[in-house]
């Protein structure tokens, strides 16, 4: 399958751009960067590569730790895993210091859980913010909770070209609000939300914040812990790597451990699991935010992700997430804007993420015949095709072919 690019009208072409990338040997590092039938794959910030590593990785698991040690795999490693590779993302990739990360079930099951910590922590208080351009389950799950708890919501009308602003959450914040639940990055514009400014905006109100990091974790420098960030979880299938359903992460900062209570109380959260006692008692640090059995498989490999980003430097990954953006911003501007294209993703570098997001009418419709060219964006309602550029793994040329690809399929360029 061959699709040719064609030449940009000005700058540095898609071939300088990689050769002059210090990060294009990672590109390697990732099964399926040299597949013939995939042109250009743009969609990591759903699901990401996975590393090469990994199938020895999960031989060794299967035969060595399943199979070999058993039922004494809990006892000698297993137990102790959410907490290791918590403490493992949270210095690689939030700022946080250790004990305050843990890995264990999916993201809606962890924001139910911070945004129930956070209501019952702030008794008294019965609002809960969001924005209505939010991700659907972080937008469904506040629903449920204001459904069986009573609480109300106030809503956050944002530019759907970015998310909340500081301005934005201001304008709700009240001495009835009790939680607010925003995205770091907005999953359809990609706009980047000033943490620090509405987390200090939330605490001067009185109201306690959680951050869905889906978008950001291992794509933007993270600093939770300087920022004073309340709560916050994460998927780790996205940027990184942890392969299909893998589990998400929760952080809690650590002044709040100590009194906070999870609302789903399982064995694995239970202060002594192994006692079996007639009644729980919440375990001590974040060992507490546990509920049931950890995904062990699920987990090892954003290990193997969180090691390359070790390697390179988050920094280093933010500057070359930039440039991919950047590039896809100049394409668009030279190939696509004057064919009634819309971008719908901020220009700005301080609030935009690690994705693109394009809008035309004939998208909905186009992209299965992207696909059987082996060109893989995503599709964002109602006509936004979305750019995810994972820094590690997506090449310059694949932004090209993909913005090629899309110019094509254009009634206007026909």
């Amino acid at each position: 399958m061959t699709i040719e690019a064609t030449p940009r009208a000005s700058g540095a072409s898609a071939a300088e751009l990689d050769a002059a990338d210090p990060l294009r040997s990672y590109r390697d590092r990732f099964i399926g960067a040299d597949d013939p039938g995939i042109l250009a794959y743009l969609d990591g910030n759903s699901l990401g590569r996975p590393p090469k590593s990994l199938p020895g990785l999960y031989a060794d698991f299967i035969g060595d730790q399943w199979g070999g040690r058993l039922i004494r795999g809990w006892d000698e490693s297993w137990l102790e895993l959410p907490l290791r590779l918590g403490d493992r993302i949270g210095r690689e990739t939030l700022g946080a210091a250790p004990g305050q990360v843990v890995v264990g079930d999916s993201t809606t099951v962890s924001l139910y859980k911070l945004v129930r910590t956070a209501l019952h922590a702030n008794a008294g208080r019965s609002e809960i913010v969001i924005d209505s351009g939010n991700f659907p389950t972080d937008r469904f799950i506040v629903e449920g909770i204001a459904a069986e708890t009573g609480a109300t919501l106030r809503w956050i009308d944002a530019d759907p070209n970015q998310g909340a602003t500081v301005d934005d959450v201001r304008a709700v914040l009240g001495q009835n609000t009790a939680v607010v639940l925003l995205s770091h990055i907005a999953y359809r514009s990609g706009y980047l939300a000033n943490i620090r400014e509405i987390t200090e905006l939330a605490h001067a109100h009185g109201a306690l914040v959680v951050w869905d990091l889906c978008h950001s974790v291992g794509a933007v420098p993270i600093e939770l812990d300087e920022w004073q960030v309340d709560f916050a979880t994460g998927c780790t299938y996205k940027y990184l790597n942890g392969g299909p359903g893998s589990p998400a992460f929760v952080y809690v900062r650590s002044d709040l451990i100590a009194s906070s209570r999870q609302p789903i109380w399982g064995w694995m959260g239970d202060k002594t699991p192994f006692d079996m006692a007639a009644g729980y008692q919440p375990a001590d640090g974040i060992r507490r935010f546990l509920s049931g059995t950890p995904p062990v498989l699920g987990m090892l490999a954003m290990g193997e992700m969180l090691g390359l980003i070790a390697e390179v430097g988050i920094d280093a990954i933010r500057r070359k997430s930039l440039l991919l953006t950047d590039y896809a911003i100049a394409l668009f501007d030279e190939r696509l804007a004057q064919l009634g294209v819309t971008l719908s993703t901020p220009r700005e570098h301080e609030v935009r993420g690690g994705h693109v997001t394009l809008d035309h009418p004939v998208f909905r419709e186009s992209m299965a015949g992207l696909w059987q060219q082996g060109i893989i964006p995503d599709f964002r309602a109602p006509s936004g095709i979305r750019l995810g550029l994972s820094p590690l793994s997506t090449s310059f040329a694949e932004v090209e072919l993909a913005v090629a690809a899309i110019g094509r399929l254009l009634p206007e360029a026909r």
